[in-house]
């Protein structure tokens, strides 16, 4: 028996579930890419603003790619549970706020009318980086993309996230409706700048009056969202299923801690957010600096040295002292980079940021972390490294960071497991890798792949980092920057 409308009466006493109509709920919100962040972040959120009897904030959830989610949520009604775990415990909540799921591929039409419904006022997206089809050089549309090349040639079937915007945008115009708050929810440097300028672009081919209008009307706020959201296994959906008592196939999980910073800067109507836990504020990228940095950048270390020593999850890496240590010392050349916002305490968010990394309940596994690394480095990593560099600062751990990185793209652990690389980019990084005949010249090829180009110093430095990596392995290599 499955989670449903039916059977939520039947959920033990101590399940949180929806005490609101949801017969009642309007679908206020559409939301591009409805994988499990979304499901475990903003839709918790607009959870709450139902919960609180504000009935305009449904979500119609939008799958780009796959019916994988649509499939898991249709038989349950849309519900499903998100399960909130710690060292102490765990809570389950079943959450109510996806009314339904459209597939892009399957009916583009659908999509694009919902972003046209009089009721929808607010567009989310978490399509990770590489959704947005930018050029990593240029922060430009990829028109030499097929999608891309589709979507500038005509919008009667979008397959790009901002060419749904722009039939979406261009349907409301055309019928009078106001505009649209469109809310970037991925971990890109200035978010929002970025996707309004690929709208931006994509509108222009077509129409430049809509273009006008866009840029106008339409409001594109940066964000920052902070939440450890590991993917699902099948031991969660059974342990979620003996709890509940009925099978859950869409069940997330996630650390308690949660975040959600917002420039404060809508197009039309917004739940009372600030009422719900979210940062509204002038300011956006200092929070998103610290974050990309902090958190993310030591997640990339953590992945890339852990994975190649063998280590599957988050918390086996600071386990180990070698492990702490580096992140540690990473955070300690990245932190020196930033401008933290008012308020914000850099070593208190260390200590927090630490205690969720050991949390191991979560079983986050260094491999997902892993996932479309060249999309994720520049602003992780090689930021970071540059301000230093360009200061006269040293960026020993950074420098193993991306070397670890470099590493990684072999495709081989340190015990010699062979693995798939997962990345959009990893057709060029094989290549870049199997055709260079020294360390020096992986190093060089590879960073050219980023648009990336360091000194020749900074070169020399990676590529003893990498030589150190593929002679004594990951944990190794770690100590040894510990007792340097």
């Amino acid at each position: 028996m499955r989670l449903s409308q039916e059977t939520l009466d039947r959920l033990p006493a101590g399940i949180v579930r929806p005490g609101y109509d949801r017969s009642r709920v309007t679908r206020g919100v559409v939301h591009l890419g409805i994988g499990a962040f979304h499901r475990a972040h903003q839709a918790a959120v607009f959870e709450q603003a139902l919960a609180a009897g504000d009935l305009r904030w449904g979500i119609t959830g939008v799958s780009l790619r796959s019916a994988g989610v649509r499939d898991q949520l249709a038989p349950q009604d849309g519900l499903y549970t998100l399960v909130v775990r710690d060292g102490a415990g765990e809570r389950l909540q079943v959450i109510g706020a996806v009314m339904d799921v459209l597939v892009a591929p399957e009916d583009p039409a659908a999509v694009v009318a919902a972003l046209a419904s009089v009721d929808t006022h607010i567009v989310t997206l978490t399509i990770t980086e590489k959704g947005y089809k930018l050029d990593s050089a240029t922060g430009l549309l990829q028109v030499g993309d097929a999608d891309v090349a589709h979507d500038l040639a005509s919008l009667d079937a979008p397959r790009t996230a901002p060419g749904f915007l722009v039939a979406g945008l261009a349907a409301r115009h055309a019928a009078g409706l106001g505009p649209l708050t469109i809310l970037s929810c991925d971990n890109l440097p200035h978010n929002g700048t970025l996707l309004r300028d690929a709208v931006l672009a994509m509108a222009g081919a077509h129409d430049p009056a809509l273009r006008d209008w866009i840029a106008a009307a339409v409001t594109f706020p940066q964000t920052m969202v902070d939440r450890i959201v590991p993917a699902t296994t099948a031991d969660d959906i059974a342990a979620t299923a003996a709890a509940l008592g009925v099978e859950d196939q869409a069940m997330v999980k996630a650390e308690p801690f949660t975040q959600w910073v917002i420039e404060d800067r809508f197009a039309g109507e917004r739940p009372d957010l600030a009422a719900f836990g979210v940062q509204l504020t002038d300011a956006v990228a200092p929070w998103e600096d610290a974050k990309l940095r902090l958190l993310n950048g030591a997640h990339s270390g953590i992945a890339y040295l852990g994975g190649l020593a063998g280590l599957d999850f988050v918390h086996e890496v600071v386990a180990r002292p070698e492990g702490r240590a580096f992140v540690e010392a990473l955070w300690d050349e990245s932190a020196a980079t930033l401008d933290p916002p008012v308020g914000f305490d850099i070593a208190q968010y260390r200590g927090a940021l630490m205690a969720r990394f050991a949390n191991p309940a979560l079983q986050h596994r260094t491999r997902q972390i892993a996932m479309d690394g060249s999309q994720k480095l520049p602003q992780r990593l090689l930021a970071p490294m540059a301000e230093r560099c360009a200061a006269g600062l040293p960026v020993d751990a950074l420098a193993l960071a991306v070397a670890a990185w470099m590493r990684w793209q072999s495709g081989v652990t340190d015990a010699g497991e062979v693995f798939a690389i997962d990345d959009p980019m990893s057709d060029r990084l094989g290549k870049a890798v199997r055709d260079a005949g020294t360390t020096q010249e992986r190093v060089d090829g590879l960073f050219g792949l980023l648009s990336f180009r360091p000194d020749s110093e900074l070169r020399v430095l990676v590529a003893a980092k990498l030589a150190a990596l593929e002679s004594s392995g990951a944990m190794t290599a770690i100590d040894g920057l510990r007792r340097a």
